[in-house]
């Protein structure tokens, strides 16, 4: 299903791996949901770039250690101070902006 929802959204050039927490029937924002990939690319979390659309998995993203990027397409308020975002953005292209 998510390799399936790359595909479709034209991303399927741009996304080295996927990974899902299914198999293991732990959802975020358990750490070990995040830990998935640190584990798995044995990267340490802050040099890991996290974006999503959801502030929730934004606030469990950083929690985590990851470098996160909130990407607010509406302009919501932000409801988890404790766990701000390094960047927000208001689409994906502002990713351009920012990637080294």
């Amino acid at each position: 299903m998510l390799e399936e929802a790359i595909e479709a959204a034209g991303l399927g050039g741009l996304i080295d791996e996927v990974f899902s927490v299914d198999a293991l029937k732990i959802y975020k924002t358990a750490p070990a949901a995040y830990g998935l990939v640190t584990s798995s690319l044995r990267i340490a979390a802050p040099d890991i770039a996290f974006q999503s659309s959801n502030r929730w998995d934004i606030a469990g993203a950083k929690a985590f250690g990851f470098t996160c990027h909130w990407i607010n397409r509406s302009g919501a308020p932000d409801e988890y101070g404790d766990f701000p975002p390094d960047t927000v953005l208001s689409s994906l292209a502002g990713l351009l902006d920012i990637r080294s």
